[in-house]
């Protein structure tokens, strides 16, 4: 019987999953032959869906149930299933399932008070459906070091876990590259590529730039943030903007190839989110060649050295890293002795 290769896909269709999705079809193996379940809205090339066997999904739990059965009743004793989607099959099947987990708020106890309620209803019940049923899988593959041992704390050594980084080509990345400090002759001074989710903390990015403003500094920074999704916070900057005379633009973005352009205009990228389980916008300016401004947490420096970093959860610290890249930084406080502090203290009462 002819080994096949499966790959379950069926709950992405936008974003870096797609991204990476993308990259893997564009590879297959010729000499093995491709079963491929994937979400409805995801369009192929001709060259893939004319030479594998493909299988949609509508988004719908009634479709992802039938997937999981379409999947128990197809996959053979021999065959590899690689599930993208981040949970491993519902139900155990014969082959080989390897389960490829990117997203950390299945992993990590994250609050998800501050998600829409269909938002939180989908995670939870992932976050359940990952929990429940990860003993399905034979192999789990993760991204970073820091994603491994969170989800190693989940597995309790049940299912072994691989640490196997990827991206559509690795060519020109590096953890540091040759910048020099300061935005550069560059048409946009940051970049911030990241949908609205919460931990993606445009609020708190957008809080420093007000913070810039009263101090006279108007860095130009451009976002990618989808109004159609994200419509409340989309209003919320662009009023910041204009309340404080912010130089904000809002592209929309959502092609890839389009990032990659924003990212040839820009001089830096800064990145303050809270929780990643790759990060690979960090990747793609690297390759891009730009400066990175990042929080100092563990999931950056999994991929790169930044120029600059900052708690991603202090407007002040956020606002300081760009001073300090564009070289503005605050002169260090006049420190006095004892004796002229009572000197004060005694004239001040006088």
């Amino acid at each position: 019987m002819t080994r096949k290769l499966f790959i379950h896909a069926s709950n992405i269709h936008q974003g870096g999953g797609l991204t990476l999705l993308n990259a893997l079809l564009a590879v297959l193996p010729k000499g093995t032959q491709s079963v491929l379940s994937l979400h409805e809205r995801v369009v192929l090339p001709d060259a893939v869906s004319s030479k594998n066997l493909v299988r949609r999904t509508p988004p719908s739990i009634v479709g992802r149930l039938f997937s999981e059965i379409w999947l128990r009743r197809k996959v053979e004793k021999d065959d590899v299933l690689l599930c993208l989607g981040n949970l491993p099959p519902l139900f155990k099947t014969r082959g080989c399932a390897i389960v490829f987990v990117q997203n950390r708020y299945l992993v990590d106890e994250v609050e998800l008070d501050s998600t829409s309620f269909r938002t939180w209803f989908r995670l939870f019940s992932e976050r359940f459906w990952l929990h429940w049923r990860i003993a399905n899988a034979d192999v789990l593959v993760v991204q970073t070091p820091s994603m491994k041992r969170s989800l190693a704390a989940l597995t309790k050594g049940r299912v072994p876990i691989h640490i196997m980084p990827f991206v559509a080509n690795p060519a020109g990345y590096a953890r540091k590259t040759a910048v020099s400090a300061g935005s550069g002759a560059k048409e946009i001074d940051f970049v911030y590529v990241a949908s609205g989710d919460p931990h993606k903390n445009h609020r708190r990015l957008i809080e420093a730039w007000c913070l810039l403003a009263e101090e006279g500094l108007f860095p130009s920074l451009t976002l990618t943030l989808d109004n159609g999704n994200f419509l409340e916070l989309c209003a919320w900057v662009m009023q910041q903007a204009k309340e404080h005379g912010l130089r904000i633009d809002n592209t929309s973005v959502v092609a890839h190839d389009k990032v990659v352009e924003l990212y040839g205009r820009a001089a830096a990228l800064i990145y303050p989110s809270t929780m990643e389980s790759f990060g690979l916008p960090l990747i793609e300016a690297r390759q891009a060649g730009l400066a990175i401004l990042a929080s100092e947490l563990d999931y950056v420096r999994d991929v790169v050295d930044p120029e600059q970093t900052f708690d991603p959860e202090s407007a002040i610290s956020i606002a300081r890293a760009v001073k300090r890249f564009i070289g503005k930084e605050s002169p260090p406080s006049a420190l006095q002795d004892a004796a002229t502090f009572l000197a004060y203290v005694l004239k001040s009462h006088k």
